[in-house]
């Protein structure tokens, strides 16, 4: 006799995505995995006495999605500090900062000194410039401030934390007017602002589970997370320990972390069901926005640049942070442990030679993050490598009209960024991701359907494959994740209404009514959990 199922959803428009147009109306799951898909008739045999039974009124159920590149700790940090990602100006980052300065002097303490925000976009300001010293030194006299540009390659500081650290900071990275810091700092710089705030186990913790939930709030079922110098690897493994942990979460380690990955012992897929060993992580370029991305011609706005650092002798197409030869010894040293590797590469200089050094590995299935600046070679590259583009949807927010991509790269260049539909069609193995800009898959869905130009643009069906099956896949999950069939992990959405019924510019807006990780419902937007 066939054991009665945990859970049952029925009268639902299952999308298995494992075939474009496969559909199902009912499945049930037993012990964490989909022991059924159907019709209703097919499945309610396996409801018991004890078997949940949920009606989801026509509504859609869908692999939940994974985020196959994120920071998921800055999300819960976002959430606790000033979150500038509402602003709208210069003058509002700064208001808000002055009120996250207010709660801090109420609650003062120990680890409370910095007033800290995350997100920043200056590009969607009408005044288009990056937060310097002279701003946040309105927030507070004594007290240190940062302000992070929301690609995190990118800070700004205030007098008296410019002070505490600028003897730490490479010359390079520290952006100079008439010779004085501005407050602005980028890259390597950024380092020493990181370790100054790095949150103690205690206050990780808090931010992780403030991440979670959020994540569940958004189908998030599983992170790959960037992680570096921080307690987040041990605050994931506590909460899978004790049985707290709402989502999967695959930790890529900076390169810094490799010797001591390789000295254990631990192999890319090694850890439990909740927690796995993933990629070792590391850059090779910047950002766009920073104007740090490496590029094979100069930026379109490289003598405005130049003019507002009251000149420099930085080069016009963007830096290394990690220049080629380091890159080829760490891909060989990361390739010799089973270790994947994920690389950073942005500009089109960058994925060139990310492309040279992963090629030249043994193993299998590396990573491209981001690939955002692509030529026709480069697209017929990855496609016939089995490197998997690793790529951010969300980021096409900036390739719009008079955007971001506009006015650092010239109207060629973004329409010819995060060229999704090429890479499919040359037959490349695609991923999305977050990079938490925002944390939000049906937001990047809707970028990704909605781009400006043909070589860019998805079907929604493609795009939801980026963000569960190519996700699965970027993280060697295929086996068990990504789609709806039996055997693989109940990891399932609840939409409220069909992304594909919807208009392509209200994808976003569609409400996640429930998330589901192992056959347990993380989230419950009409009530229980």
């Amino acid at each position: 006799m066939t054991a009665a199922a945990d859970l049952v959803f029925t009268n639902a428009e299952i999308h298995t995505l494992a075939d474009p147009d496969e559909r199902a109306e009912a499945l049930a799951v037993r012990d964490g995995r989909i022991v059924a898909v159907g019709s209703a008739f097919d499945v309610e045999h396996l409801a018991g006495v004890e078997t949940t039974v949920r009606d989801c009124e026509g509504r859609v159920v869908l692999p939940g999605f994974i985020d196959a590149h994120t920071h998921l700790p800055m999300v819960g940090r976002r959430l606790v500090n000033a979150d500038l990602s509402a602003a709208g100006s210069p003058a509002e980052a700064v208001d808000l900062l002055a009120a996250r300065a207010a709660e801090l002097e109420a609650e003062d303490g120990p680890d409370r000194e910095w007033v800290l925000g995350f997100g920043y976009d200056e590009s969607a300001w009408a005044d288009d410039r990056y937060l310097t010293a002279a701003d946040l030194d309105e927030v507070s006299t004594d007290r240190p401030v940062a302000a992070v540009r929301e690609d995190m390659h990118l800070g700004s500081l205030d007098s008296v934390a410019l002070d505490r650290l600028r003897g730490r900071m490479p010359d390079a990275d520290v952006r100079t007017r008439a010779d004085e810091p501005t407050g602005v700092v980028v890259e390597d710089a950024l380092d020493a602002l990181w370790e100054a705030i790095e949150p103690d186990r205690a206050a990780m913790r808090r931010a992780v589970d403030a991440a979670a939930e959020r994540a569940a709030e958004l189908g998030v079922v599983g992170v790959h997370d960037m992680v570096r110098r921080s307690e987040v690897p041990a605050v994931y493994r506590e909460l899978d320990r004790v049985g707290a942990l709402g989502l999967r979460v695959r930790l890529n380690y900076w390169s810094d972390h490799l010797d001591a990955v390789a000295e254990l012992g631990l192999r890319t897929n090694h850890g439990s069901d909740r927690v796995r060993v993933g990629a070792i992580k590391t850059y090779t370029d910047g950002s766009i926005g920073g104007r740090t991305a490496k590029l094979s011609e100069p930026y379109a706005d490289a003598e405005r640049a130049e003019a507002d650092s009251g000149g420099s002798d930085r080069d016009p197409r963007g830096q290394w942070v990690v220049d080629p030869e380091e890159l080829g010894e760490l891909v060989t040293r990361a390739d010799a442990a089973d270790l994947q590797v994920a690389v950073h590469a942005i500009g089109d200089e960058a994925i060139r030679e990310t492309l040279d050094a992963l090629e030249s590995a043994d193993g299998v299935r590396h990573r491209i993050e981001h690939a955002e600046v692509l030529t026709d070679e480069l697209v017929e590259r990855i496609a016939g490598s089995d490197v998997v583009a690793s790529m951010q949807p969300n980021f096409l927010k900036w390739a719009r009209a008079d955007g971001l991509y506009a006015a650092r790269l010239g109207e060629g260049r973004r329409l010819a960024s995060n060229r999704f539909s090429d890479l499919l069609d040359a037959g490349a193995d695609l991923a999305f991701g977050s990079d938490c800009m925002p944390l939000d898959p049906l937001y990047g869905i809707q970028q990704a359907v909605t781009a400006p130009d043909e070589r860019q643009r998805l079907s929604v069906t493609e795009a939801l494959r980026a963000y569960t099956s190519g996700a699965a896949y970027a993280g060697f999950d295929e086996d068990r994740l990504g789609t709806v069939e039996p055997g693989k992990l109940a990891d399932l959405v609840v939409l409220d209404r069909s992304p594909w019924d919807a208009d392509l510019g209200e994808i976003a807006d569609i409400d996640v009514r429930a998330t589901v990780v192992g056959g347990e419902v993380v989230f419950d937007r009409d009530g229980a959990r």
